[in-house]
Formats: C-alpha cells, sequence, structure tokens
C-alpha cells in the first residue's frame, strides 16, 4: 500500500529530548510513524533507539517536547496507557515468566478489553498466529523455561501480536530465529502493514531491514540524523550514517590458514540420543570453522556436547590429538583442555548480571586455582574498546553489545585452545560487531582455532571456510570456497540434496 507521509501520523514526536542528569539519551527529536508502513530505526548501541522505542511504549516519559497520537497530544504514562490507545512493544529483553507456561504468560497482563484478551476463548487466536509463525510445536501447556531462546521469541511475538496492535513495536524480534521462522514472521507482519498497523522495527541484520521495511530512520548519538525510503541509500552509505564516518569493509580479510597447521580439535563420529548422527569435523590452528543450519538441527547440540553439557555421548572427541571426554563445563575449562564456549544467551547463561563487571570477568577462572593476571583483563577492554563507568558497576547496567565484550573477555582471558561461539553478535550494533570481526580475524592469525556457530548468513560466508550445515542432527553439506554462499546454505539447510529413494541426506564433507 501506498504511505502517505504528508497525511496525520499514527504516531509523532515533536522536540522530544530525554535527559538522565546530564546526559542526553534523546536531543529535540522529530519521528514520525504513518499507519501500515513498516519503519526501520537503525543506529548503534546508544544511538537513542531503545529511549524512542520506552518513550512510544509508556516506559519512560520525555523531559522536553510531545507526543501525538492521531494528530492529539498524549500522555504516556505508563505501558497500560500506552496499550489502551492501541501501542504494543516487543523488548529485545524477553518479558515472559520462566516458570509460568505459555498459555499463563500469553494471558499475563492482558486486560480483559481494549487491545487484549477478551476471554481465554481468545487463545485459538494465539494458536493460530503461533502457528503462522513457525511455532506448531509449542505447547500452551510447556513452562517456558523449558523452551529453547528462539520458541520463547516465538511465544513473545505471539503475545505483541495477539494484543491487536495499530502501532506494533518490534526490538530485536528475530534475533534467535533462523531464516525459515523470520520468512514467516515477516509474512505476518506485512499482513499487519497491509491492515493500516504501523511498525516500528529495529534489527541489526540489514537483509532483514531491507527485506521488510518501507521507510528507514538512522538516528546517532541520541539525534534523528535522516529518514528516507527504503533502497535510497546503499549500504554503505546508510553505516556512514549511523557511526557518522566511513566504514570500508565490515568483515576483515582473513588471513589463509597454512595446509600444515596442526589439527586442534577433531571430532569423529559424535552421536547423542537421537539427536546427533556421527557427526565428524576438525578445526586447525588459526582456522574458523562456521556451524551453520536452521534452528534445532543439531549444531547447537555438538557445543554442548563439547563443553561437558550433555552426558552419554558416542564417538570420539580429540584436542591437541589427545582424547577428551569433558562431563561438565568445568572439565571442559581444565587448563589441560583448554576450551571456551560463549553462548547465545548472554544473558542468562553467559553473565550474572547483577554482578559486576569484575565478578563477571573472573568468572571463568573460578575453581580453577589461578586467576589471569589484571593485565591481561586491561589488554582485552582496551583491544575491545569496552565501554563503562567503573569495573564495580553491573554488568546489567551495561549495553548488550558492552556485556557481550564482557563474556568474550571473561574466555580470552583463560588464553583458551579453543574458542566455541554461539551466534555471539546477536542483538549487536553494527560498530560493536565489526570490532567481534576483527578480533575473532587477528585471534585466528594468531593461532586460535575457533568454532562459530551462526544464524547470520554473511557471518558463515565472510568469516568461516569451511561451513557445515547441519539437518536431522548430522552434517549433510560442508561448503568452501566458491560453494560457501548463501543460496548453498539455504538449500543444504533445508535438505535439498536429499536422496530421491529415502530420507538420509547426501553427506557432502566425508
Amino acid at each position: 500500500m501506498t504511505i502517505d507521509r504528508t497525511g496525520t501520523a499514527l504516531i509523532r514526536l515533536q522536540g522530544v529530548s530525554k535527559h538522565y542528569g546530564a546526559t542526553a539519551a534523546l536531543s529535540e527529536v522529530d519521528f514520525a510513524c504513518h499507519a501500515g508502513e513498516v519503519h526501520a530505526v537503525l543506529g548503534e548501541n546508544g544511538a537513542g533507539k531503545s529511549t524512542l522505542m520506552k518513550l512510544m511504549a509508556g516506559v519512560i516519559r520525555p523531559s522536553a517536547g510531545e507526543i501525538l497520537v492521531d494528530g492529539a497530544p498524549v500522555t504516556l504514562s505508563s505501558p497500560a496507557a500506552a496499550l489502551a490507545l492501541g501501542i504494543v512493544c516487543m523488548f529485545q529483553e524477553l518479558s515472559l515468566v520462566p516458570d509460568l507456561s505459555v498459555r499463563e504468560n500469553l494471558l499475563l497482563g492482558a486486560p480483559g478489553t481494549g487491545y487484549g484478551f477478551r476471554n481465554p476463548t481468545d487463545l485459538a487466536a494465539a494458536r493460530t498466529t503461533l502457528d503462522a509463525i513457525g511455532g506448531e510445536a509449542i505447547r500452551f501447556a510447556t513452562r517456558v523455561a523449558d523452551l529453547p531462546l528462539a520458541e520463547q521469541q516465538q511465544v513473545e511475538i505471539t503475545k505483541a501480536l495477539i494484543r491487536r496492535p495499530r502501532l506494533l513495536i518490534l526490538d530485536e524480534a528475530t534475533s534467535a530465529l533462523n531464516a525459515s521462522v523470520v520468512d514467516k514472521v515477516f509474512a505476518l507482519i506485512r499482513r499487519q502493514r497491509d491492515e493500516g498497523v504501523a511498525v516500528l522495527f529495529i534489527s541489526h541484520r540489514f537483509h532483514e531491514i531491507e527485506a521488510l521495511a518501507d521507510t528507514l530512520s538512522v538516528f546517532r548519538n541520541g539525534r534523528h540524523i535522516e529518514t528516507m525510503r527504503n533502497g535510497e541509500h546503499d549500504y554503505p552509505h546508510l553505516i556512514q550514517l549511523m557511526i557518522g564516518q566511513p566504514l570500508s569493509n565490515l568483515f576483515p580479510v582473513a588471513a589463509p590458514v597454512r595446509p600444515d597447521a596442526p589439527v586442534v580439535l577433531d571430532i569423529e563420529r559424535l552421536g547423542w540420543s537421537d539427536r546427533l548422527h556421527a557427526v565428524s569435523l576438525s578445526v586447525r590452528a588459526g582456522q574458523v570453522v562456521g556451524l551453520g543450519g536452521l534452528d534445532g538441527q543439531g549444531q547447537a547440540r555438538v557445543m554442548h556436547a563439547l563443553f561437558g553439557l550433555l552426558r552419554h555421548t558416542e564417538g570420539t572427541v580429540r584436542l591437541g590429538g589427545e582424547p577428551i571426554a569433558p562431563d561438565s563445563p568445568k572439565a571442559a575449562t581444565a587448563e589441560a583442555v583448554g576450551l571456551a564456549w560463549v553462548p547465545e544467551d548472554r544473558k542468562s547463561d553467559g553473565l550474572v548480571l547483577a554482578q559486576s563487571i569484575a565478578e563477571n570477568l573472573h568468572l571463568a577462572s573460578l575453581g580453577h586455582g589461578s586467576r589471569p593476571d589484571e593485565a591481561v583483563f586491561t589488554r582485552l577492554m582496551e583491544r575491545l574498546e569496552l565501554t563503562y563507568r567503573e569495573l564495580s558497576q553491573p554488568v546489567a547496567d551495561l549495553s548488550g553489545g558492552n556485556q557481550q565484550k564482557v563474556s568474550l573477555i571473561k574466555w580470552l582471558a583463560l588464553s583458551p585452545r579453543c574458542l566455541l561461539l554461539s551466534d555471539p553478535t546477536r542483538g549487536i550494533d553494527v560498530k560493536t560487531k565489526a570490532q567481534i570481526y576483527r578480533l575473532l580475524a587477528d585471534l585466528a592469525a594468531s593461532g586460535l582455532a575457533i568454532v562459530l556457530l551462526s544464524t547470520d548468513f554473511e557471518e558463515l560466508i565472510h568469516l568461516c571456510d569451511p561451513v557445515h550445515v547441519f539437518y536431522d542432527g548430522r552434517i549433510v553439506d560442508s561448503l568452501s570456497g566458491e560453494r560457501l554462499d548463501a543460496s548453498n546454505i539455504v538449500a543444504a539447510s533445508l535438505n535439498l540434496h536429499a536422496t530421491a529413494d529415502g530420507p538420509d541426506p547426501v553427506t557432502r564433507h566425508a
């Protein structure tokens, strides 16, 4: 549908500022979102995106300026006040209660009238929505804590959609989802847009923004820089608008792996229950090996098995030529083994949010007898440009990108022999991504063996060689060189190379 940006906006900010003491989170922002459009907001961490979203959702109130809905000034004094006007927000940090069921979470906080459930029979609409975004296997009676992160995110999206929003605000709503589920979510968002819903979409994934958005707005340092039609500017120009300077190359040029480089990690026929089947791969010193595929196809369980989170695995794992069989994370990270793992969910699995930065930095060395020298932490913090007030502040106070830097630093300080990474840039701004990419290239150049699990095709293509693609608990294709491209990753992820005579996939890696 054609968007009339000259007419009355569904929501408009006029001269809005938000101050925290002397710090300006937003400065004199004029911004509008219209019915029937998907409006993407771009900017690095600290640009003002989250503040903008919280103002619209009634979580915080502006220090100056006014907010208009349908052309009339409003006071969004609380999330309930915003919800009453049809403003529904899905924050990046999930609002689900882990110990409640899916059904209870969907009903939680919903008013009896207006834009929430009118009665429990409306759960039928929730079922339809959840199924439409690939959540057919998610049962309402399941405790949310028992769901993987991707399925929790599907529940969160459903919870937002069934509130019947007029303005739907999505903050990194697809960060934990695989490509096929993202396509289903986008199809549903487009239907909402075509029915007149205004969608405010925040994402650090440019291919998602390109595929979904009608309009783009760039924020930097708390200011609204520019609004444009999608496709009006190319990718390098958008990056320059976001960070205020050219970013010549997001992905560094990787140094070639020496053909005589020693094999650091060697996995032979790794199996577990009916979830992993004869997985074999190796990683040389200085090599970044990628793991790809749709969510839940076994690649995450390889990481879990290596890090001692799975019991009774089959097959052989060697590190530096010596067999290892870690039965706990402590055993996996012992100095004699030297594994390190940065999990996909930094907030629940990688950090203790209530503890200080300093305490989190030392988490990895607990129970190992010796601590890294403080100078090691200092060098790594400077290398990654960790931004913080003081080391005693809670890590929860940091941005998502800085939290991930802490999660990385705590392991790198131990000088591991092999680094396992699960979606290390999920929900992180472009500038921080570039810092992490350069760090990985430098670590590989220094001889570290790296295994990178990623749901971002661009990361797999530009950082890894080879990429092992999983389907149904096994590697169905290993892509390298000219074969390593997005179309082949997608084809392997969907198991399109399976034989016509039966369900067994064609395995190209051995």
